[in-house]
This record gives C-alpha cells, structure tokens and sequence, in this order.
C-alpha cells in the first residue's frame, strides 16, 4: 500500500531488495526531474526537501545540464574515449553514454550504484552504440577498491588510458565521518594521467537557511545530505589541475547561454585534469 492508504501502481511494486517504505536519494532525483520511478516515502521527502528549497526541481535540471555539457566537451575538448560514473541514478534521457557516442561512437562507460531499481532500469534502457559499450555494476561509494577491481569494469575500460571520472550529486550522502575525501583520492590514485574528474556537490554557501531546512528534512527521514564549502568542496580534486572557469556555481560551469543568476542553483561544480 501507498502512504495514503490506496494500491499500490505498477510503479510502486517494488522489485526484489527493494524496500519501498525507505527513501533513497536516486528516487528522490527522479521524483524532481519527473519521472516515475518513486515511491510514496520518495515523494513525501522529496515534497519536504521542495518546500525548504522551491527552487530544487530547477537546481535537479541544472544539475543534470551540467552532465551534458561536461560529457560533451570532454569528448570533444579532451578527447575522452571512457568514462566511469559513480552514483548513476535513474536513467534519464539523454544519458551520459548517449551524450558521448553522440560525438565518438566508439565511447565507452561504465555506470555504478548501489539501487537495484537503477540497475533494473539501466540493463533495459542504458543501449550502447555498436562502436562503443556502456556496461553498469551495482557497488557503493564507501567501498572504491570494489569498484576498481570490479571484473565488468576491468573488461569495459582500460585503466592505462585516461578516464573520465564523474561524481555528480554523490558525495553529499558520505559523512565527514566516512572521509569522503579519502575514498575520492582512492578513485583519482586510480586513473592514469591525463584523466579527467568532473563533480557538483550541493552547498549551502549561497543560501545557508534553505539548505538547513532541506538537511533536516532529510536527516529527519533517516537519510544522509552534507551540503559542503566551496573550500571543502575543492579538496577533492587534490593537486589535479581546474579547468576554466574553475570551481563555479553549478549553472556558471561553460553555459550554452549566459545565466542571470547562477547561485540560484546550489551546487558547487568544476572539472579537473590529472597531470
């Protein structure tokens, strides 16, 4: 049943290892960006988030931009031919691999999270190009060296050849107790020179009330949200060199069109080369 008391939709049954009755921020995602792969406790904590923050199914949509913009110059700027993408979330077209096969068929990804109902939806929806590959593995964050030695992405990407590395809108549910910083710096030890780290982590330095008030809504639900500084934020590129414009607000990272306010999005974004 439904938190309202009704049947559930065929969107609400859950498939197995799920449980319904337990947020997740993937979901929640979804729930923003409209889709309708949630459920009621999803849209309930989502709602409660969305009333902190009126703006945050704006703030979900930039985020989601950035991704294309950043997938896109990567392959044409920096000549990115893989990518390995940590915290996927739910399928949401166009995805990272269709942005870069747009470009280079021959691109491959390797997609990474830890919700069965993203892995459901990733084997049925993430088709690659014949040239290219795209490949998904369920594994968590917390655990790097799980993800690196993993066999499907040892067979998908070559870890002699630089990699596109992207965080987008993971890091804020580690806690600081969990050292965020440290497993990122396991990641990037990983890559081979010339890779490329892309990452958006929300922030409360531009509105510091609203992001309270959206941290214990979802702290209140039994969910983890770290919103980080700017400087915070920065340390997890480690010595990798900024490309410009630098650590900017997420909406101000090489816009298509020029951005009236862009803190009105708060996240931190910024994309980084290892030398």
């Amino acid at each position: 049943m439904t938190q309202d008391g009704e049947a559930p939709t065929p969107a609400e049954v859950a498939p197995p290892g799920v449980n319904p009755n337990v947020p997740h921020s993937a979901r929640i995602y979804d729930y923003w960006l409209g889709g309708k792969d949630n459920f009621a406790v999803d849209r309930a904590v989502g709602e409660a988030m969305m009333k902190a923050i009126p703006g945050m199914r704006y703030m979900a949509g930039e985020n989601r931009k950035f991704v294309h913009r950043a997938a896109r110059d990567l392959v044409a700027k920096e000549g990115i031919r893989q990518f390995l993408d940590i915290g996927t979330g739910i399928p949401t077209r166009p995805n990272l691999h269709e942005i870069a096969q747009q470009i280079a068929p021959e691109t491959r990804v390797v997609y990474v999270d830890n919700d069965p109902i993203v892995l459901v939806h990733a084997r049925a929806l993430m088709i690659s190009s014949e040239e290219g590959r795209s490949e998904y593995i369920s594994a968590d964050i917390h655990q790097p060296q799980d993800i690196l030695t993993d066999p499907v992405l040892l067979e998908t990407l070559d870890l002699t050849r630089p990699v596109g590395l992207t965080l987008i809108a993971i890091l804020m549910l580690l806690a600081d107790e969990d050292d965020p910083w440290s497993l990122v710096a396991q990641l990037r030890d990983a890559m081979p020179s010339g890779s490329i780290l892309a990452l958006t982590h929300p922030t409360a330095d531009f509105n510091p009330a609203e992001v309270d008030q959206a941290v214990a809504a979802a702290t209140g639900a039994g969910m983890t949200l770290v919103p980080r500084t700017k400087e915070q934020v920065a340390r997890f590129f480690g010595d990798w060199e900024l490309l410009e414009p630098g650590l900017v607000p997420v909406s101000g990272w090489r816009p298509d069109s020029p951005v009236e306010n862009p803190e009105a999005a708060y996240y931190w974004a910024g994309v980084a080369r290892k030398p």
